[in-house]
């Protein structure tokens, strides 16, 4: 199992994972999940991975091979808008599921999916979700946020306090105590986490960040929030 966060602002955009993989209790590696795909001049785009391992790294190598190449609908970094990158993304994991799927079900699941999220120039960032079967969708200001893999722990906060309108600094910290949530429950959700965050109309990839366990900031935020929380409960009305 795995937590991919990505958020859309209006400053920008702000993207996370964990780095577990998991293939059962005697087999737990970290790997890490965040990329980032070859784009043109004007134009960043990074992708979140999550589910079967051996179908993301497919989909990233031939993302990689096929860049250069010119080829419409093939090659990401000829693509014109992120909503393309999004299509070749999504049609290069439904060729791999549906060659590696009938073999793999024996042993388990091919299916994987990812978050691509970035701002091609003359575009306001944009972020999408890329299901199994290939097909996506995108962040909206109603729905400025996206998940996969074990999304329901680090949900509730996310619905409660970010909006479209929230800032970088903020929304990064939110996107931090959401993956507090989802470690605390879910031990198929490990550190360290690989955190992005993107400031609009930069074309930079410079502002990412490894929190590992031991992380002070990271420890300073999971006593903050804990002891606020407590404070909070105690001066609730009792039913």
């Amino acid at each position: 199992m795995t937590y991919c966060l990505g958020i859309l602002l209006r400053g920008g955009l702000v993207l996370a994972s964990d780095s577990r993989s998991n293939a059962g209790v005697d087999q737990v590696t970290h790997v890490r999940k965040l990329a980032f795909l070859p784009t043109a001049a004007g134009c960043t785009a990074a992708i979140l991975s999550s589910g079967n391992l051996a179908t993301t790294q497919a989909v990233l190598s031939t993302l990689q091979e096929r860049s250069g190449s010119g080829l419409p609908g093939l090659d990401v970094t000829a693509a014109k808008s992120l909503f393309e990158v999004a299509g070749i993304v999504g049609s290069i994991l439904r060729t791999i599921v549906e060659r590696d799927g009938r073999y793999v079900a024996p042993y388990g699941d091919a299916a994987a999916g990812f978050l691509v999220g970035g701002q091609m120039a003359g575009e306001a960032p944009r972020l999408f979700q890329v299901y199994a079967a290939g097909n996506f969708i995108e962040a909206t200001d109603r729905t400025p946020f996206l998940q996969t893999g074990e999304t329901k722990y680090g949900k509730p906060i996310l619905v409660r306090a970010l909006t479209i309108e929230t800032s970088l600094e903020e929304a990064a910290k939110l996107a931090l105590l959401s993956f507090d949530a989802t470690l605390r429950s879910n031990v198929s959700v490990g550190m360290p986490i690989d955190l992005l965050t993107y400031v609009a109309d930069s074309f930079s990839t410079e502002s990412v960040r490894t929190i590992e366990v031991h992380d002070p900031y990271w420890m300073a935020l999971r006593e903050a929030y804990g002891a606020g929380l407590s404070e909070l409960i105690d001066r609730l009305p009792t039913p």
